[in-house]
């Protein structure tokens, strides 16, 4: 049965919360198509260790993405630290300064990964931007991570129509009629929410994930050692 399988697989190396993305008609749908590019926002954020803009992808996970620009227009980001940071990974912040006291939030986020998936979203590889959660898929606030290598086992896994369902894969493995209830209460297959992408200067986020880590404040490790702090991130698009 499925959810006696699942139950085998925690989440790993989890992402989490730390606390104490004819010839008038072809120029018409040229014009239309770079609207909507340059419609897409984007934010510069400014680190002590150099600057790197992320573009969002709203129509994908509108929710997500009005969540982080909100965040960013309250000025949240600016002075919060990188405070893990595991090379070969990903970098996280977005939660605490620089004496590691975590910032006040607002209320969660609803978690948006299986449906940007079904939408097409994007998938956590490199330079993609997604939230940061605890256990609890419904979590997200303000933590963010940015991937330095393709992290498929976050991915969201989207579940198929029916109930119960007739084929679902996961794992490689292949299930036939899983009550949907098992597949829709599995914290497993919400994986992290994909919602933008570093769009330029990824050289500083390669530099970042070679920042010598340890111990820091509250953490036992993956703290970096000369604090990467973000200095301000504003809207520029």
């Amino acid at each position: 049965m499925f959810a006696s399988y699942i139950a085998k697989f925690p989440l790993r190396t989890m992402i989490y919360k730390t606390g104490i993305v004819f010839a008038g008609f072809v120029s018409a749908a040229i014009i239309t198509t770079n609207v909507q590019a340059e419609a897409l926002p984007r934010v510069q954020i400014k680190t002590n260790m150099g600057t790197f803009t992320v573009e969002l992808y709203p129509a994908k996970t509108p929710k997500t993405v009005a969540n982080f620009l909100q965040y960013v227009n309250d000025k949240h980001y600016d002075g919060t630290v990188f405070h893990r940071v595991i090379d070969n990974f990903m970098v996280q912040g977005g939660g605490f300064d620089s004496t590691y006291t975590e910032k006040k939030t607002r209320p969660p986020v609803a978690h948006e990964g299986q449906e940007a998936i079904a939408k097409g979203g994007l998938k956590n590889v490199v330079g993609t931007l997604a939230m940061a959660r605890t256990n609890d898929p419904q979590s997200a606030t303000a933590q963010f991570f940015i991937n330095v290598k393709d992290n498929a086992f976050l991915d969201p896994t989207p579940i198929p129509p029916g109930d119960p369902v007739p084929v679902f894969e996961y794992q490689n493995k292949t299930y036939k009629n899983v009550p949907r209830n098992q597949l829709v209460s599995s914290p497993q297959l919400f994986g992290y929410t994909v919602f933008g992408k570093v769009v330029e200067g990824m050289d500083v986020i390669l530099k970042m994930k070679s920042a010598p880590t340890g111990a820091g404040g509250p953490f036992p490790s993956d703290v970096p050692q000369t604090p990467i702090v973000i200095n301000s991130a504003i809207v520029i698009k």
